[in-house]
């Protein structure tokens, strides 16, 4: 008989309220800033929600596509069906699509608005890299993704992000709104500088803290799904050294998609780290050895239920 786990909340709520707290404090600053006009605020506003919708809405789609994955059946992916089918039962939840991506990078990513309307597709690279196990280890954490409604939470901080970056650059352009004493003072010309450069980099720098955030959560969640947070660990230390070898190619679909990802698609090198979407591969494999030693010491048996909240 299968024992109940409970997925530990996480306070992922909490987390994410402030963060979008923050992003709204920075938009009313910035939009202070350019002279404190309703129309440039609604104007952004607009693009915002408009971004929102059709990154939620179609997620799944434009991702998809981003990465020219093909849809398989079950006869052309057995065991990928078994390990997606008996995930999904175990969280008692509906079946995703399944997709393979025809590149040699070792990477996944699920994708979809719910989990009606979920996805989740492997690159031919991380099938031929990873073993069963860890492919199963992988895929619990995918699957947490959208039953954590995390597509949702980074579509609305994309838009956010996308207001806040343009009202740092309408003062590149129009300048603040305010009178032209109030212009030439050396507070607002030190403001509007600020705004210009430190908006776009600090809307960047929350989304990624969300975006970090949900990845240690999905590994988590994933992994008492699973029951085996040793094969999601062993996968991730595999898939960082795969992707090494063989990094994605960054083009315009896959960058919109890596955030997605299990792991950082792309060569990061350097200074380029600082500003990943995902936490570092040696932190997260941390977590999970530390959490299977938990679940030993508490008796869980790998395969144990778990229950959604």
């Amino acid at each position: 008989m299968e024992r109940e786990i409970h997925v530990r909340g996480h306070f992922n709520g909490l987390k994410t309220t402030l963060l979008f707290a923050l992003m709204w404090a920075i938009i009313m600053l910035i939009w202070w800033l350019t002279g404190g006009s309703s129309q440039t605020l609604g104007i952004y506003i607009l693009i915002g929600l408009g971004t929102t919708f059709v990154s939620y809405w179609f997620s799944d789609k434009l991702a998809i596509a981003s990465m020219r994955a093909q849809h398989v059946t079950e006869q052309q992916a057995p065991a990928l069906y078994r390990i997606v089918r008996e995930l999904s039962a175990r969280a008692g939840k509906p079946m995703p699509r399944i997709y393979i991506a025809p590149t040699m990078s070792p990477n996944a990513f699920a994708t979809g608005r719910n989990e009606r309307h979920a996805a989740v597709c492997c690159t031919e690279g991380i099938l031929q890299l990873l073993n069963e196990r860890e492919i199963r280890g992988v895929l619990g954490h995918e699957l947490m993704h959208v039953y954590n409604r995390d597509i949702l939470t980074g579509a609305i901080a994309s838009a956010m992000s996308t207001v806040i970056t343009y009202l740092g650059y309408s003062l590149m352009w129009f300048g603040g709104g305010r009178d032209d004493e109030d212009n030439r003072g050396a507070l607002g010309s030190i403001g509007m500088l600020l705004s210009m450069i430190l908006a776009p980099i600090g809307a960047s720098l929350i989304q990624m803290a969300i975006s970090r955030t949900r990845e240690f959560d999905a590994d988590e969640d994933g992994s008492r799904l699973t029951g085996d947070p040793l094969a999601l660990a062993s996968a991730l230390n595999k898939i960082e050294a795969g992707v090494q070898m063989a990094p994605m190619q960054q083009t315009p679909g896959t960058q919109n998609v890596s955030a997605l990802m299990i792991a950082n698609p792309f060569s990061a090198e350097g200074v380029t780290r600082l500003f990943s979407t995902h936490p570092p591969t040696s932190e997260r494999i941390a977590r999970l050895m530390q959490m299977s030693r938990e679940l030993q010491e508490a008796g869980v048996a790998p395969g144990g239920r778990v229950a959604l909240r």
